[in-house]
């Protein structure tokens, strides 16, 4: 059974995330959030979009048998479609809003910075960027899209200390734009994309390709350079 599934609330696509587990970023569930992101771009039925977790889970990052596996290429491979995946969601010509339902590490809460709204629930649970503290370093698309998304302020503790947070203090950070009671995320997250959507769609469009065009193209040329590294790895 697929963890991605889709629903359509008046015109706006959900894009369930359910593993039954973290929510791990795998090659196909990579794969088919940006085919449902792709579908509703091409839909003009589709207004917006809203990324949705499981209970107390949004994603807790890449799945770790691939990232200790001991695969270089495959890792390597793995972390630029989730490069891929965050440049889809930022670069969308449609509003996309997150509805985080708990924790978000590491690419979970990539994906919260390459949503435009980002809702997330008032419980206790951990969001953040957790590279450093097992021993990694992001890739240069997500130090890209962190430093566009995150608050000046909290940059340094945020990446380089790997602090993680909730409710309002991940508000404050950068990484949700508001809480709410847990049972209300998806519908907020709904209304918010419907709010989005009232904006007139092409001029919504234009000026998501200005405001962060040059960001997406940066983050398709690091992209770029680690498919590269990954193919001679894989050589």
């Amino acid at each position: 059974m697929s963890s991605i599934s889709t629903e359509q609330r008046g015109g706006v696509s959900i894009i369930h995330l359910d593993d039954g587990k973290a929510n791990a970023l795998t090659t196909d569930s990579i794969a088919a959030i940006i085919a449902a992101v792709r579908d509703a771009e091409a839909d003009d039925d589709v207004i917006a979009v809203v990324v949705h977790g499981r209970e107390g889970r949004f994603s807790g990052g890449f799945d770790l048998n691939v990232m200790r596996g001991g695969d270089l290429a495959a890792m390597s491979n793995l972390v630029s479609d989730g490069g891929e995946l965050v440049r889809t969601l930022y670069g969308a010509s449609v509003p996309v809003v997150a509805a985080c339902t708990g924790h978000a590490l590491a690419a979970g809460a990539l994906i919260l910075l390459g949503c435009d709204v980002r809702v997330g629930a008032d419980i206790d649970c951990k969001i953040g960027l957790n590279e450093v503290a097992i021993a990694m370093v992001l890739p240069d698309w997500a130090f890209t899209i962190a430093t566009d998304r995150l608050s000046r302020r909290h940059l340094q503790r945020a990446v380089a200390n790997a602090r993680l947070t909730a409710g309002a203090a991940a508000v404050d950070s950068g990484f949700l734009d508001e809480v709410v009671a847990e049972a209300d995320v998806l519908d907020t997250a709904v209304d918010r994309a419907s709010e989005l959507a009232a904006l007139d769609a092409t001029a919504y469009a234009g000026t998501v390709r200005k405001l962060r065009g040059s960001v997406l193209d940066q983050m398709d040329r690091e992209i770029a350079a680690d498919r590269a590294a990954a193919a001679d790895l894989g050589s």
